[in-house]
């Protein structure tokens, strides 16, 4: 992996780059759609193509260790012949499972111990064994294991917490370069900031993380519950420390608003649930706002969701249909909605791009943000 930067917003840390990978290129900024396990829901392959627009997708390294079991990965050649998906792939570490399963997993120095949630099965997660795991999915890019804090907490239990993760990527780097990519193609190992909402732990995070050689540089632990305020603060801290020729991934974020006010902090990479997961629950993104499809309000509107959107779908299906559909539960429904949330976020990161590389991203940002961002 390697990242190129092309033009840096002459008002703010905005920037647009490029990546390289074994599987194609990646235009930055850019939102990456989560199929958690080796499928973004409602959507097929082609259609995270175009309409979509989709440069890389994310798996979960938790969810596919379990389903379809590293045996199965590893006869199909890896996740992309298994999946068909032929551009780059990203993995997380389970680190996020740290943080989601509390209630069944205990943490050692060692690593965490896990119930599985399918089957209650006991499970064993080392900075070792995911990396390992992470060969055999076969990802371009993969992360580091880390412990993602909750929040609140104290900032004794984020200072121990952040030490972990810090030796648990040493351990997870030794092990990478001890091992060899098993499909023929270079992956490449993320480390990830922690700290809480800290910011003297932020910037010792930052300053670890960004002393070890890597081709990017990833921000966890944020968009756990913390208000903006803390999210957009200790992105801007870590992005000032991190190094500036190296890309940058905010993990797990977020809303339109998010994405805008994170890239003008200089992020360049992008994941979340929210565009597949409320589609499914009615909530719809457009380029004149946000759309409750649920409402009646739009029981007898014969309008289409979005004009200004590249998916047919959306230019030509109702507001009407759309609730139609989501209220008898249909799975066109879902499939509809989220195929408008993701293009809609892929058309949001490349028109960043293109106003970077213009000059106009702050004052593009300042015009489309309150639209963006409004309730319809």
């Amino acid at each position: 992996m390697k990242w190129t930067l092309l033009e840096k917003d002459k008002n703010s840390n905005a920037r647009a780059g490029l990546i390289e990978t074994a599987h194609g290129n990646i235009e930055t900024p850019i939102f990456m759609p989560v199929g958690t396990a080796g499928s973004v829901k409602a959507v097929h392959i082609h259609e995270l193509v175009d309409p979509i627009g989709a440069q890389i997708i994310l798996g979960n390294t938790y969810h596919l260790f379990l389903r379809p079991g590293l045996e199965i990965l590893k006869s199909a050649g890896g996740l992309h012949r298994f999946n068909n998906w032929n551009k780059p792939i990203l993995t997380d570490s389970g680190g996020y499972q740290v943080y989601s399963l509390a209630a069944s997993r205990k943490i050692t120095e060692e690593g965490v111990k896990f119930n599985s949630h399918i089957d209650g099965n006991k499970l064993f997660f080392t900075p070792e064994n995911v990396i390992d795991t992470q060969r055999i999915i076969g990802a371009d890019i993969i992360m580091a294991f880390d412990e993602c804090p909750p929040y609140p907490c104290d900032e004794n239990y984020a200072n121990n917490s952040m030490h972990l993760t810090h030796r648990w990527l040493d351990r997870c780097f030794t092990h990478f370069h001890n091992t060899e990519a098993i499909y023929g193609f270079e992956q490449s190992l993320i480390p990830i900031v922690q700290g809480s909402v800290y910011p003297k732990l932020r910037a010792f995070s930052a300053e670890y993380c960004a002393s070890i050689e890597a081709p990017a540089y990833a921000i966890g632990g944020l968009s756990v519950g913390e208000p903006k305020e803390d999210m957009y603060s200790m992105t801007e801290l870590v992005c000032g420390i991190l190094p500036k020729d190296k890309a940058r991934y905010l993990m797990g974020v977020g809303t339109p608003e998010d994405l805008l006010e994170s890239v003008e902090r200089g992020i360049d990479m992008f994941d979340c649930v929210l565009p597949t997961r409320n589609g499914r629950h009615g909530i719809i993104y457009t380029r004149d706002g946000i759309v409750n499809i649920r409402n009646k309000k739009w029981e007898s509107d014969h309008s289409p969701i979005d004009t200004h959107s590249n998916a047919l779908t959306s230019r030509v299906h109702s507001k009407a249909y759309l609730r139609h559909l989501n209220r008898q539960g249909e799975i066109l429904g879902a499939q509809l909605a989220t195929i408008q949330n993701l293009t809609f976020y892929l058309w949001l990161m490349k028109e960043a791009r293109k106003q970077i590389l213009d000059q106009t991203f702050s004052s593009w940002k300042k015009m489309i943000l309150p639209e963006i961002s409004r309730r319809l």
